[in-house]
């Protein structure tokens, strides 16, 4: 359907009447800085859920954003339909039911917008509590030193003499291991104040990395012209950031150089002037790994494809150590995603390029094509097991290939589809078999 195409001039609008930095509202959206800057200079088409979530960062109603405030409900209405699978909702009938009536139809919506914008909270929420070092490790050495204190308190209140220079040994044990247990205390207060604020500093390393790259849209021109060595780079890029984080990112670099020597920017574009987006294809054309090919596409600068591409990699463990999301497909910020991931079944089939169209449980259903392959690392060894590492690109999938896709999650602790036979531990989430 047809939408205004100044609706991203009304977005840039509102964003500065509301006082938000465009970097800050696009990191809100989960979308990168300069996609947002294409939409609010009218070069790039929005709509559906997109639009939904700027509006809402926004706090405006969408139609006042874009005309034809029923078009993008029936887009809406379509949208919710399709993630329900296994619910036949007469989309052939979406337009007489928004005509006839509206205002149930946009109570659907806004209903299908608070669920969207819950589970995401949920999802950042269980992120934390599951996953963050920070917490798990304050957690740990609370009940540590409780467990100290209380170890020591049973001693001293079991019947029986306790010779004076013990009991000051213990007295001395519980009265240190209190003052340690308040410093910790107050500090994880600190640290869960501080993560509330938004301007909060990240603390995870693999998150700084993620917030560097998402920042340069995971391309860096001085690397693909040689202009610039990825150790440099990756000090200046990095100098705020943990030195954990900045090996990290050097590491991340240092690959996406080789890379760029490789296989050129001229060189991919005219391959993909003849043989398109297809990685197989374009490996065919240039010669090289699909793997090379994977992470290539993902590191174009925005523009040279005609939709963005989500790029996961995974070492032998199945952690992730490099994430590109897109906003129809999510990924975890720390450890293992959903099983069903074609990435992780690439583990159990090396140097085999496999192919899948998925779906996540609340976006769009059936837009998506997964590639993914496992390639040796390194150099082989006489005797050695090679060690793998498995990548997968997602691209969007044309028109006429949309049907069936394999329903696959985010983890498995916010997933809703409660039957799944990959299952690893029970989702806080409810929802659908």
């Amino acid at each position: 359907m047809a939408r205004d195409t100044l609706t991203g001039s009304r977005i840039r609008e509102r964003r500065i009447m509301a006082g938000i930095k465009q970097a800050d509202l696009a990191r809100m959206a989960q979308i990168s800085p300069s996609y947002l800057n294409l939409i609010e200079h009218n070069r790039r088409r929005i709509g559906g859920k997109l639009l939904l979530d700027i509006a809402t960062l926004l706090e405006v109603e969408p139609q006042i954003l874009t005309e034809g405030a029923e078009a993008t409900l029936i887009a809406s209405l379509r949208e919710a339909a399709s993630d329900l699978r296994g619910h036949a909702a007469e989309l052939d009938r979406v337009d007489e039911f928004a005509g006839r009536f509206p205002g149930w139809a946009a109570l659907l919506e806004q209903s299908r917008r608070r669920i969207d914008a819950l589970e995401r909270t949920v999802e950042s929420l269980s992120d934390r509590m599951t996953h963050d070092p920070h917490l798990a490790a304050s957690l740990h050495e609370m009940l540590s030193t409780v467990t100290a204190i209380q170890s020591a308190a049973t001693i001293l209140a079991e019947p029986g003499e306790i010779e004076p220079e013990w009991q000051q040994r213990f007295h001395r044990n519980i009265f240190e291991d209190s003052a340690r247990l308040a410093d910790t205390s107050r500090s994880l207060v600190t640290y869960l104040e501080a993560a509330d604020d938004g301007g909060a500093e990240v603390t995870v390393p693999q998150e700084e990395v993620d917030g560097i790259l998402d920042a340069q849209d995971h391309h860096f021109p001085q690397l693909e012209t040689g202009d610039d060595s990825p150790d440099a780079l990756a000090d200046r890029l990095g100098a705020e950031v943990s030195d954990v984080a900045r090996a990290l990112l050097r590491r991340v670099l240092r690959r996406y150089a080789e890379d760029a020597a490789r296989l050129p920017l001229d060189v991919l574009d005219a391959a993909l002037t003849a043989a398109g987006a297809d990685p197989l294809q374009l490996a065919d054309a240039v010669g090289m790994d699909a793997g090379l090919v994977m992470r290539r596409l993902a590191a174009l600068p925005l523009g040279r494809l005609s939709a963005p591409v989500a790029l996961a990699i995974c070492d032998a463990s199945g952690t992730l150590i490099y994430r590109k999301p897109l906003p129809d497909f999510a990924m975890p910020r720390f450890g293992a995603a959903c099983p069903l991931w074609p990435l992780y079944r690439a583990l159990s089939r090396p140097m085999t390029v496999l192919y899948e169209r998925v779906a996540q449980p609340g976006h769009d259903a059936g837009g998506l094509s997964a590639w993914a392959v496992a390639q040796p690392m390194g150099t082989p060894r006489v005797n050695r097991d090679p060690i793998y590492e498995a990548q997968m690109l997602v691209q969007a999938t044309g028109a006429g290939d949309r049907d069936d896709p394999a329903p696959v999650g985010v983890t498995c602790r916010i997933c809703p589809r409660l039957q799944c036979a990959a299952r690893r531990e029970p989702s806080i989430l409810g929802g659908p078999a």
